[in-house]
């Protein structure tokens, strides 16, 4: 299939990326305001920026849906 796209748009996509997170590779106080979860999620834009961390995966979908985003899972 061969069908054209314009990219000049994508990077306004509302596409996020819900990823785990090791609280072990947080900053300290982050670590501190985490508790005794050894994972929580991130909610990431296309470019990589990271918009929030949350407690959980469905957390973390819900939150991106409530802003417009269309949240997608990454392994």
């Amino acid at each position: 299939m061969n069908t054209p796209f314009d990219f000049k748009d994508a990077d306004q996509s509302n596409l996020v990326y819900v990823r785990p997170v090791s609280v072990a590779d947080l900053p300290e106080d982050v670590r501190d305001e985490v508790g005794d979860k050894e994972t929580i999620y991130a909610v990431h834009r296309a470019d990589g920026e990271r918009l929030a961390l949350v407690k959980d995966r469905k957390l973390a979908f819900m939150l991106a849906r409530q802003n417009d985003f269309a949240p997608v899972t990454v392994h």
